[in-house]
């Protein structure tokens, strides 16, 4: 009895101390921002992707990237192959050659992935508070790696660098907080 209520506490430990993302649709993260303005950190990703499984489990899980994400971004989980029909920008993109059979391989391209010139996966797109890609961030990032574009695109660092020496330095002298 003593060691299930034991497991049965840290489990519960386990479970409160957890932190989740709070993903929503870029629609609605449009909405949140006409009333709250902020970035939107966009995932772009594809069910077959191994990369993408990383960075949802190792990246995205992270307490430290999930806390700094709700506090200073919404969130957006996209399908670059699956058949959702967006509203943005007063355009509606969808995936006209979406094929169900293939819904857990690759599949045909979203438009709205393309319209963003994604070409590989995980991409993390950045979008200012009045919804303008930022830059694309593509590839696997752990936390820490994460917490640079993070923090860089939150407090507009990027709108000073000019060249990729600035960048570089920036980068070196980065003071990392985030836990791995």
């Amino acid at each position: 009895m003593k060691k299930i209520i034991i497991l049965l506490a840290l489990a519960l430990t386990s479970v409160v101390s957890a932190q989740e993302i709070n993903w929503v649709t870029l629609e609605e993260a449009v909405e949140l921002q006409k009333k709250t303005p902020k970035k939107i950190i966009m995932d772009v990703y594809t069910t077959w992707c191994g990369p993408c499984k990383m960075l949802e489990r190792n990246t995205f899980k992270n307490k430290d990237v999930a806390e700094y994400i709700n506090k200073n971004y919404y969130a957006v989980k996209f399908n670059a192959e699956g058949n959702d029909v967006v509203n943005f920008k007063g355009k509606v993109f969808k995936n006209p050659n979406y094929d169900p059979a293939k819904a857990k391989r690759r599949n045909s391209q979203h438009e709205l992935a393309g319209s963003f010139g994604v070409r590989s996966y995980p991409t993390m797109l950045f979008l200012d508070e009045k919804t303008n890609l930022i830059t694309p961030v593509i590839g696997y990032k752990n936390p820490q790696q994460l917490e640079l574009y993070l923090k860089m695109f939150k407090n507009n660092d990027h709108a000073n660098m000019k060249s990729q020496e600035e960048f570089t330095k920036y980068y070196q002298s980065f003071k990392y907080e985030f836990k791995g």
